[in-house]
């Protein structure tokens, strides 16, 4: 009996000492993948991933609670000038006919003359005029387009993080924004702002691939 303890003791310890050494690998390995990254990044074209990006807003409803939508179909590109991020460039375009609120009734309101009208207006479209620099935020101002209407409007931004570029892929950036439009100034009039708020949030939430030119092929031997 004894013998099994001392056997099992044995076992025990090995496999904590083991898991311990695993999982140091495992997290030594994560580190190193990201070691690299520099601050700064890569200068270069970025395209937004759609699958991990969001072009959202948000809507008060009877001046209680916020009601929030989001754009599944978008494109953009982050052209990113790592030395100057002032000489940088943003534009992004969602497709109007595919706002989502989750609430199918809504969302084909949404999609009428009473508010986007996306037969007739089927792009929402940002692109960028300048980025700068107040304080310790950076901005990015730029002509928005809805329902016909272009208005210069500014994003604070916040570049999260980069990261390096891989044998298999490109590296990435992280940006988050959010700024605040009246839906009045873009022709969207329906209800009162009491129950449908006429101050609309926009929160941008984009994880960016950077664009590689594929490889040239081997020569043949």
């Amino acid at each position: 009996m004894k013998r099994i303890s001392l056997l099992f003791g044995i076992a025990l310890a090995a496999f904590v000492v083991l898991s311990q050494t695993g999982a140091g690998a495992v997290n030594k390995t994560f580190a190193d993948r990201f070691a690299g990254s520099a601050a700064a990044g890569e200068t270069g074209m970025y395209n937004f991933d759609k699958a991990h990006s969001v072009i959202g807003f948000k809507v008060k409803h009877n001046s209680l609670i916020h009601i929030p939508g989001f754009f599944r179909d978008f494109t953009g590109t982050v052209n990113y000038d790592a030395k100057d991020m002032t000489k940088s460039t943003v534009e992004f375009t969602a497709k109007a006919t595919s706002i989502d609120t989750g609430v199918a009734g809504r969302d084909n309101h949404l999609r009428s003359k009473d508010f986007f009208e996306v037969e007739k207006f089927a792009d929402i479209t940002f692109k960028s005029t300048k980025v700068e620099q107040k304080g310790n935020a950076w901005h990015i101002t730029g002509d928005f387009t809805m329902k016909g209407v272009t208005k210069s409007i500014t994003f604070p931004f916040n570049i999260t993080g980069f990261m390096p570029a891989t044998e298999r892929s490109g590296g990435r950036m992280g940006i988050t924004g959010e700024t605040k439009i009246n839906r009045r100034d873009y022709g969207v009039n329906y209800g009162l702002d009491a129950v449908i708020s006429d101050e609309i949030s926009i929160g941008l939430q984009i994880e960016a691939p950077m664009k590689r030119d594929a490889p040239a092929p081997k020569p043949v031997q």
